[in-house]
């Protein structure tokens, strides 16, 4: 990922395998677990008829999302009718979404109707907005937000679901602004101090993004967007090259290696699957000698970045780590 969100686009996501299943279709755009989604490269753009930009999204039509987002980004809004931010939000992100000329779909899911969805994107607290691309899931952020800041989420979104071959368009009836100048408008811009970094990602030359971040946080430490972007290049060099099969194939083989069990922390978060990272590194913390110890607290520490350090799962573990210490 090489323009993160702010705090809430880490590489993993919420594990919807076990809805999106049900859809046969729905799978053709999704990768493995652990592997972010993948596009045809060099294929042209697909472009697609809807009945509309904003669509209702229900336990039973998950998949049909899923579908869509192998074409666009669908955008995922989960309200309720007694919550009073839900019915700022709700407008905002359908305004954003018809300026978009049908580079985004946004679907709605009322939590009240749809308790599976509810407990499958986790939703503690509404209005909560995600997004599928390629069929799998993206945090994007919780609570109302304003119209630029929403924005300029859309935006970077976009630039995500670019990079992962997701850039098909979709027709609706009277559903964009017929401006394409609007769209490009959303689009974030990077910041000349970024540029060589994200370039570099994009490329997927790893090695030279992170000593650009790092670069980057050498002359402005607090740029919270680097440290993100950092944390994030580096969990993609660690993975890079290496299967799902060979990292959890060596994690089973030698429970007591380190090394291993870092490596599948590293894919558990990835895919989403960010408890099970946390607890097995801080099982594994609870019986390291003291060397090992600074090494699976400094991967906990920056795994903890990549989720979002306002993350609850987050803020759980490192309440664990902090009585493990002390």
């Amino acid at each position: 990922m090489n323009q993160p969100m702010p705090e809430r686009i880490p590489g993993g996501g919420i594990d919807l395998s076990h809805l999106a299943a049900r859809g046969q279709g729905a799978a053709a755009g999704a990768g493995a677990p652990g592997q972010a989604p993948q596009g045809q490269p060099g294929a042209a753009p697909s472009v697609v008829d809807v009945p509309s930009l904003v669509i209702d999204l229900t336990d039973d039509t998950f998949e049909q999302a899923a579908q869509l987002s192998t074409i666009v980004p669908v955008v995922i809004d989960l309200w309720a009718e007694w919550c009073e931010p839900c019915k700022t939000l709700g407008p905002v992100l359908e305004k954003v979404t018809r300026e978009l000329d049908g580079r985004i779909m946004l679907a709605k899911v009322d939590v009240d109707a749809n308790p599976g969805l509810a407990q499958a994107f986790q939703a503690q607290s509404i209005p909560m907005v995600v997004a599928l691309v390629g069929g799998r899931p993206v945090p994007l952020f919780q609570g109302a937000v304003a119209e630029a800041e929403a924005r300029d989420f859309f935006g970077q979104l976009l630039q995500l679901a670019e990079q992962h071959g997701v850039t098909g368009r979709v027709n609706a009836p009277g559903g964009g602004s017929g401006d394409g100048a609007a769209a490009a408008a959303a689009e974030p811009e990077i910041p000349e101090a970024h540029l060589a970094a994200v370039e570099a990602g994009e490329r997927g030359d790893f090695e030279t993004a992170i000593r650009e971040w790092e670069a980057v946080l050498q002359k402005a430490p607090a740029d919270a967007v680097a440290r993100a972007a950092l944390v994030q290049v580096r969990l993609l060099s660690r993975l890079d090259g290496l299967t799902v099969d060979e990292i959890r194939g060596a994690a089973a083989a030698d429970p007591s290696d380190v090394d291993a069990q870092l490596s599948v922390a590293d894919l558990d978060v990835s895919g989403g699957h960010v408890e099970d990272a946390f607890l097995r590194l801080l099982e594994l913390f609870a019986t390291a000698n003291e060397d090992d110890r600074a090494r699976i607290r400094e991967r906990l520490l920056e795994l903890f970045e990549v989720v979002g350090v306002a993350d609850s799962r987050v803020i759980a573990a490192r309440g664990r780590l902090a009585n493990l210490l002390y």
